[in-house]
């Protein structure tokens, strides 16, 4: 099926009108937006490349980066090892959604939408799987921010949870703009908020200058801890047009591909290497620890408010980009039904989390919800670049393009080549890899899952460049 034709179309269907609907107008335009992953027309567009910044930066300032960023110390690596680990990982990751979400401006479509030019009908696979990882990602941020809430308030867990996830899913449900509002404010009280944290918590703390990892397994270390890094900003690829696609068409590609690097590099590295300076204060990774470590009082409040304010920013991303793949699954519903249904599933899931070891199985959703990304990326950019040569320089037309979408299997193949590719390199507490075992637990399973994608996919899709 092709994309949806925007709602001015005098042949919208019923059905497609579940695609379509009410869009923002203006920056400021608070009310819900009802529009799925219909094409935004270009006479919709506003805003400029600057706000792709904030919508980017604000959402990592989260506690989950914080605690992720312990990893390294833990793996045995020394501040400044595991700072390079992390910087070159961040980086590796962010330059796949900075370069996606710069398709928004050109098409007016979510990412997810638009990966029906190349997989066709099996869009579906990775349109469930970035559903049910959003689900994962709200369970993941909002155990930290859920925990915070239900102390910030004297509340059970439970009950603070369900707040934070009522809370993330109205934010969702009122959609694109709102999302951009509050990231732009959010930008500016929680990187202060943060600043005061690493503050108060780094006082007298002294970073680790020696690891214990030598050899074979420093190296192991490294590449774990930067893989690691990797996974948290290449999470961020399956969303990224969603949040530029009513920037209007003559916006500046290369500004919007910085300002989204810049905001998703900046903000990631920033609170990992606050985990990293502080990995020997952060020995409990909850909420509770975070209060602990503030010494209690009203700056203990303040960390707690800060975790669930950046939980909520977070979050409400996840709920909106896990509505426009739900309908890109072909679930046909409206989106801001679909958004309030992720933060409902949500919340079982980090009572889950909650039940027992939430250290490690929090790392192990954190690696499983993204190894299906490396291959997604790979077969939408080959995609896109052999359409791109046929187009020769010519403005992208969306209707014409997703009226000729490829046939199903190409892109499923490559996709499933993938992910076998990437199992012996895993890395998890769950399963570690023959291959990952054998490299003293260094986890290359993206860059193998890339790979693999790209050739498999690459000589199959340019076969017909000629008639596609």
């Amino acid at each position: 099926m092709p994309l949806p034709h925007a709602a001015t179309d005098p042949a919208t269907t019923g059905a497609e009108s579940v695609f379509d609907g009410r869009m923002p107008t203006a920056p400021g335009d608070l009310r819900v937006e009802a529009r799925g992953i219909a094409p935004v027309p270009e006479s919709h567009r506003y805003g400029g490349p600057g706000r792709l910044f904030t919508v980017w930066f604000a959402p990592n300032l989260t506690m989950t980066g914080v605690f992720t960023g312990t990893v390294g110390i833990a793996l045995g690596l020394d501040f400044a090892t595991a700072l390079a680990a992390v910087v070159l990982g961040t980086l590796i990751g962010a330059v796949p959604t900075a370069y996606l979400g710069t398709w928004g401006s050109l098409t007016g479509a979510g990412q997810l939408p638009l990966a029906r030019l190349a997989f066709g009908r099996a869009v579906a696979v990775p349109g469930v799987l970035q559903w049910l990882s959003s689900v994962a990602w709200d369970a993941l941020i909002g155990l930290f921010g859920g925990d915070a809430l239900a102390r910030l308030c004297g509340l059970p867990f439970w009950l603070g949870v369900l707040l934070m996830m009522a809370a993330q899913g109205a934010l969702g449900v009122l959609g694109y703009e709102a999302i951009h509002r509050m990231q732009k404010l959010m930008t500016f009280v929680l990187a202060a908020a943060f600043a005061a944290l690493a503050v108060k918590l780094l006082d007298g703390v002294h970073p680790a200058a020696t690891g214990s990892a030598h050899g074979a397994d420093r190296i192991g270390a490294f590449v774990l801890t930067s893989t690691i890094a990797l996974s948290l900003a290449l999470s961020w690829a399956p969303y990224a047009s969603d949040f530029s696609r009513y920037l209007p068409r003559a916006t500046s590609r290369p500004r919007m591909f910085w300002c989204t690097l810049l905001g998703v590099t900046v903000s990631f590295v920033a609170v990992q290497a606050l985990g990293l300076w502080g990995a020997s204060v952060f020995t409990d990774q909850t909420a509770s620890g975070v209060d602990t470590a503030l010494g209690g009082g009203a700056l203990g409040a303040f960390g707690l408010l800060a975790v669930a304010l950046a939980a909520l920013c977070s979050n409400a991303m996840n709920d909106y980009s896990g509505s426009l793949a739900l309908q890109t699954a072909g679930v046909r519903i409206p989106r801001p039904l679909a958004a309030a249904l992720a933060a409902v599933l949500g919340f079982p899931l980090v009572l889950w989390m909650h039940a027992a070891d939430t250290t490690a199985r929090f790392q192990n959703v954190l690696l499983f919800v993204g190894y299906w990304i490396p291959g997604f990326v790979a077969v939408v950019a080959v995609d896109w670049f052999v359409r791109a040569r046929a187009r020769g320089g010519a403005p992208v037309d969306l209707a014409a393009e997703s009226a000729r979408p490829q046939p199903w299997w190409p892109a499923l193949l490559a996709f499933g080549a993938a992910f076998a590719a990437a199992v012996p390199f895993m890395d998890t507490t769950l399963y570690t890899g023959p291959v990952a075992a054998a490299l003293h637990g260094a986890d290359l399973a993206y860059y193998a899952a890339f790979l693999a994608a790209l050739l498999v996919y690459a000589p199959l899709r340019m076969r017909r460049r000629t008639t596609r």
